[in-house]
């Protein structure tokens, strides 16, 4: 009998949870969103009274059970070394991980700009290493057309090199025009052969064919974006979740799932999803 609750325990893995700084944006002081236009200087930003910092966010978060990081790009506010090794001192005394900087702009299939955005996409490949993080989640990119996955993936694999040599992974999410369909999902994965992770954002799509859609990309997965909608009294969409949850993940996958929305009550509706996710195990 114990043999047999030790196979069943190893056949599912208890799932790991953590948060997006995107999921407390509006706690973060709603900073003002930049993107390549912007070079390599950040746009000046005064948060209000009251703004919750950005470095409070991993004691906060663990503290809460969310133990694996991710940050949005825009949440930064400097990129000087002494406080970005300041936020990792935080990580760490957190007892947390910082799973994934996210570089949230930047169109890698534009035909004027493409070039221009990869280098700045790569310029946060040194932010993503200083922090501690595993992965950087770019956007493959947005623009459509003939070729675009052909460019999207060189880009990608360029981007993957450089961000191997600083131990790092490159992730794609199902986000944008480019990306809308699983058949464009598997093609771009397929072009990059490997060199490039799936993270699976369950909110992205939607309509009748969502979850199939999803179950199409699902074993390709290396970690999940949660988004559920949340009523106006702070419930979630538990069904949804379910069915999200229920995918077709790869043998022993056990995300992580990152949560990247709170719904009206902030850390009280990432802690109840958080927790639902768990339960679903």
């Amino acid at each position: 009998m114990k043999s047999m609750m030790q196979d069943e325990s190893a056949a599912t893995p208890l799932r790991r949870v953590g948060v997006s700084s995107w999921a407390l944006h509006r706690m973060l002081g709603e900073p003002t969103l930049y993107g390549p236009e912007h070079g390599s200087v950040l746009p000046e930003w005064s948060p209000e009274e009251g703004t919750f910092p950005l470095e409070e966010l991993p004691a906060a978060a663990a503290a809460r059970g969310l133990r694996l990081l991710q940050f949005c790009h825009f949440h930064f506010r400097t990129r000087k070394p002494e406080q970005l090794d300041a936020l990792r001192e935080r990580i760490r005394q957190a007892g947390a991980e910082c799973h994934a900087l996210l570089v949230d702009a930047g169109d890698l299939t534009h035909p004027v700009q493409g070039e221009r955005d990869a280098a700045w996409v790569a310029d946060w490949l040194p932010v993503a290493e200083r922090i501690g993080a595993a992965e950087v989640r770019v956007i493959a990119g947005k623009t459509t057309g003939p070729g675009a996955l052909e460019l999207s993936a060189r880009r990608l694999v360029a981007l993957a090199e450089a961000a191997a040599e600083g131990g790092l992974r490159i992730t794609v999410e199902n986000w944008y025009r480019l990306l809308a369909t699983p058949q464009a999902v598997n093609e771009l994965l397929d072009r990059c052969e490997g060199r490039v992770g799936l993270q699976v954002d369950f909110g992205n799509w939607s309509g009748k064919s969502k979850y199939d859609d999803l179950a199409a990309i699902a074993p390709r997965a290396v970690s999940c974006h949660v988004e559920v909608a949340f009523d106006a009294g702070g419930a979630f969409d538990r069904k949804d979740l379910e069915r999200c949850l229920a995918l077709p993940f790869p043998p022993g996958f056990d995300g992580p799932f990152i949560l990247v929305n709170s719904g009206p009550q902030g850390w009280a509706g990432l802690e109840a999803v958080g927790a639902a996710i768990r339960e679903e195990n």
